[in-house]
C-alpha cells in the first residue's frame, strides 16, 4: 500500500506543475497586448487577403495609434492615419479618401489599443491546445486563438490569431465576417524600435487627385 501511494504521491506531482503552467487565453492574450505596449515603434511586411483579392506592402506604427501602409501590390497605393484622421489614395482613381476617425476607433488591430479593444470585446480560447501547432503553408510555428464576440454589434463574429511564441507577435490574423467572408493579414519580418518619427505620418497627397472626405462611416 505504502509503495503504491508513493507511486501516485510522484505521478501527482508532475500533473499538478504541469496544470500550474497552462496559461489561459486570456492570460494569453493579456501578455501578447503587454508585449505590444513595449514597443515604441514597429514596421513589418504585411500581406492582406480577402476573397481572390491580394494586397501587399510594408507597414509602419509608432504609439500610440499613428499607422502606415506603402502597398507594392496594388503599387504606390498608400494608407496613413495620424490619430485623428485616415487617408487612403487609390493611384488607379488618381483620388484621395478621407476620414476623420473619432471615438476610439482605431483602423488597425496588431497595436496595442487595437488588442485591448479585442479583449474587452471579443472572448478568447485556444483553437485546439496552449501548444505551438504549424501556421499552415506557410511552415511557422504558432499558439492558435479564436476570438467570440462578448456582446452584439461586433464587426466580426470571430477572429482568429496565430501568434508567434517566442516572441508574443502576431503572425497572422483572420476576421470572419457574419456573412461568412474572411479578411487576412500576415506580418514578416517584424522589426521594432526603429525610431520612426512622425513626420512618416504626415502625406503629402498629389495635387492632381480628387478628394473625397467622410467616405467611410460618419462618426456620431
Amino acid at each position: 500500500m505504502k509503495g503504491t501511494i508513493f507511486v501516485l504521491f510522484c505521478l501527482f506531482i508532475p500533473l499538478t506543475m504541469s496544470f500550474a503552467q497552462i496559461v489561459t487565453a486570456e492570460d494569453y492574450l493579456k501578455r501578447v497586448e503587454d508585449t505590444y505596449s513595449g514597443f515604441k515603434d514597429y514596421e513589418a511586411n504585411i500581406a492582406i487577403r480577402q476573397g481572390n483579392n491580394t494586397m501587399a506592402g510594408r507597414i509602419s506604427h509608432l504609439k500610440p495609434q499613428f499607422l502606415r501602409i506603402d502597398f507594392s501590390q496594388p503599387s504606390n497605393q498608400v494608407l496613413v492615419f495620424n490619430g485623428e484622421q485616415l487617408t487612403v489614395y487609390l493611384p488607379e482613381f488618381s483620388a484621395i479618401l478621407n476620414q476623420t476617425v473619432t471615438n476610439g476607433r482605431d483602423p488597425s488591430m496588431a497595436t496595442a489599443a487595437g488588442i485591448a479593444f479585442m479583449r474587452r470585446a471579443y472572448a478568447p480560447a485556444y483553437v485546439s491546445s496552449p501548444n505551438p501547432v504549424p501556421l499552415e503553408e506557410a511552415g511557422d510555428m504558432v499558439i492558435k486563438l479564436r476570438l467570440s464576440p462578448r456582446s452584439g454589434g461586433q464587426t466580426y463574429k470571430e477572429i482568429q490569431l496565430a501568434i508567434n511564441p517566442q516572441n508574443l507577435l502576431i503572425r497572422r490574423m483572420e476576421g470572419i465576417s457574419y456573412s461568412g467572408g474572411i479578411t487576412r493579414f500576415d506580418f514578416t519580418n517584424v522589426k521594432v524600435n526603429q525610431g520612426i518619427p512622425e513626420a512618416r505620418f504626415i502625406y503629402d497627397s498629389p495635387a492632381s487627385a480628387n478628394v473625397y472626405n467622410n467616405f467611410l462611416f460618419r462618426d456620431r
